[in-house]
């Protein structure tokens, strides 16, 4: 496998890990994969903490009952 795709792999299980999508033992061996590297580590770090920017930054706007409506409303016609 070539470092990029094994380091797009890594990013893709510790995203599938900040979601709560790996299974235990898939979290074990990434944890223990995370232990061994300090760039791996890093990696990690970076990426959990840009979430948690994410999450504290970004506001979301409150969708009206009216658009949900009218989207649920145009679902049903055209499907």
């Amino acid at each position: 496998m070539s470092k990029q795709n094994n380091n797009n792999d890594f990013l893709n299980k510790v995203a599938m890990y900040l979601d709560g999508a790996l299974s235990t033992e898939q979290e074990r061996d990434l944890l223990a994969e995370i232990r061994k590297s300090p760039e791996r580590l890093e990696k990690f770090k970076i990426e959990k903490s840009f979430r948690e920017f994410l999450r504290d930054k970004v506001n979301r706007r409150a969708v009206s009952p009216t658009l949900v409506n009218a989207i649920k409303e145009k679902i049903r016609t055209t499907a």
